[in-house]
């Protein structure tokens, strides 16, 4: 039998304190993904079936490639970001959680950075 209060024991179980931030990046990089993907699309609509030197040269261009760049980023933090609420939400297992998040956070990393490589490349 514990002398504490039920408040007292519950004390330092309530909120991480971080639900509310990460509400807000998920709205925000849906927000973002909207002009993107709209730009995406008419991009690929747009090239299919175009030589590789057009592409590459509207690739090439500022714009065009910072505009691939945000995409690629923003979708992959968006992605991020519900894929961990997946895996905090129905994986059980703490050492199981963990290895996935860690596993999650390398992907997206590689992905990411891979990408952008790639879009430098084309701009140089």
């Amino acid at each position: 039998m514990s002398i504490q209060t039920p408040l007292g024991r519950v004390r330092g179980y309530g909120s991480a304190k971080s639900g509310t931030q990460h509400f807000w990046y998920q709205r925000m990089t849906a927000v973002a993904l909207v002009p993107l993907t709209l730009w995406f699309v008419w991009a690929v609509v747009r090239y299919t079936g175009a030589p590789h030197a057009e592409v590459m040269s509207f690739l090439s261009h500022p714009v065009s490639g910072i505009a691939m760049a945000m995409f690629v980023v923003v979708g992959l933090v968006h992605m991020l970001l519900g894929a961990k609420v997946v895996i905090e939400d129905y994986i059980h297992r703490e050492s199981t959680k963990i290895a996935l998040l860690v596993l999650l956070h390398f992907a997206v990393f590689a992905v990411a950075l891979t990408c952008v490589v790639a879009v430098l490349r084309i701009l140089t």
